[in-house]
């Protein structure tokens, strides 16, 4: 019936788009027709075999000095990144996703927990000396965040005193690096090409706010720590100002004065809605109902298509709706996030539909990624799924 139902759709379209656009419609069409089907029945022991294959390539593929992914992999297409900085913060992102990962899913294999003992040194030793040299790009926000997830591991990984007291000390760093890339005018943001303030004045992004705010809700939360309040206000506030009514966001502060502009639509938004609202939820903001949630978790699937359009693509926003491959996994992610606000009864089926959508998308050595970043995308993009999975077992 719905396939039938969408072949006007296709006949009308040929008339008024170019051959291009046809392709793209008719992708999405299929990919969302997809998603509306029922999703196959998946058992803890299916979810376990993806996870122990993401782990088998994560521990394959680290780097000798317990790092993840490297620059190495060059092509005319790679996105700005101003040396030595940004390798930094890309490297020390992807290697705390992936650690975060590893920590999360929590498989007891020896091999698995060496790797986990080589990150974490590695992490611990790293983390004191990232830094952003170059004001136009400051990558190392997404550093300071995804170290805090993958402190907040360890933390609730390991019981030893000690340690955690390490944990606590090298979190309280992060934040501090969070606060003084804070942008001037409110939240997150990691370009100032500009760059006249000594603080970043460049463009704040919804989901940049979002990610750094979740991050340290996470350690405040799990380590007992607490976060400077007033940042944190003028965070929620700049996320709130990104929000259109239906709950999409703007993709980034300056884009409020073109709300209807492709990346600002529900479509471009799929990816960003999840975390923007977990973050706006955990600090209080009573607008982000169940009903919000539902909706937003709702729309995740049977929209896919505009995700997965997407996925892959080494031209970031090429696709409908200029989504970019980055968002996919970073959707799914905060997403299975989202699932545990609402009542207890309802949790699973989300679960499953997300466990169905991430195991779909494993690639056939272990990994998953989505979008080409050096040779980083195997890391991080194998770091959420691992994360997200663990989430729904």
């Amino acid at each position: 019936m719905i396939r039938w139902l969408t072949r006007p759709l296709l006949r009308s379209a040929f008339h008024a788009y170019p051959a291009v656009k046809i392709f793209s419609i008719a992708c999405l069409l299929t990919s969302s027709l997809r998603a509306a089907e029922k999703a196959p029945e998946l058992s803890g022991l299916d979810i376990n075999r993806s996870i122990e294959q993401g782990a088998d390539f994560l521990v394959s593929h680290q780097n000798k000095n317990g790092s993840w992914g490297n620059a190495t992999r060059t092509k005319g297409l790679n996105i700005y990144a101003p040396v030595p900085d940004a390798h930094q913060a890309f490297r020390t992102a992807s290697s705390a996703l992936a650690l975060h990962g590893l920590l999360e899913c929590r498989d007891q294999r020896p091999a698995t927990l060496k790797a986990i003992e080589r990150g974490e040194a590695w992490l611990l030793e790293t983390l004191p000396n990232v830094r952003n040299i170059d004001p136009r790009a400051t990558y190392s926000i997404w550093a300071h965040a995804y170290s805090l997830r993958a402190l907040a591991s360890l933390y609730r990984y390991h019981d030893d005193p000690t340690k955690r007291e390490e944990y606590r000390r090298q979190a309280a760093i992060q934040i501090k690096r969070l606060v003084r890339h804070e942008d001037v005018n409110k939240g997150w943001g990691y370009y100032d090409f500009q760059h006249v303030t000594a603080k970043p004045s460049g463009s704040i992004m919804s989901f940049t706010t979002a990610t750094a705010l979740l991050a340290m809700h996470d350690v405040a939360i799990t380590m007992d720590i607490e976060l400077p309040a007033t940042v944190v206000k003028r965070g929620v506030e700049s996320i709130q100002m990104q929000r259109n009514p239906d709950f999409s966001y703007t993709y980034s502060f300056s884009h409020r004065w073109t709300p209807r502009r492709s990346i600002n639509t529900p479509a471009g938004s799929l990816g960003r809605s999840q975390a923007c609202n977990a973050a706006l939820r955990k600090f209080g903001d009573s607008e982000v109902t169940d009903t919000v949630i539902r909706t937003w978790l709702q729309r995740l699937f049977d929209r896919q298509g505009w995700l997965d359009h997407g996925r892959k693509r080494p031209v970031p926003h090429e696709a409908p709706a200029a989504v970019s491959g980055y968002f996919y996994f970073y959707g799914h992610y905060y997403a299975s996030e989202c699932i545990d606000f609402l009542p207890p009864q309802e949790q699973q089926k989300w679960k499953q539909k997300i466990a169905v959508l991430i195991i779909s998308k494993q690639e056939k050595n272990g990994c998953w990624w989505d979008y080409p970043l050096y040779n980083y995308h195997y890391a991080y993009g194998t770091g959420y799924a691992l994360a997200t999975l663990a989430r729904c077992r």
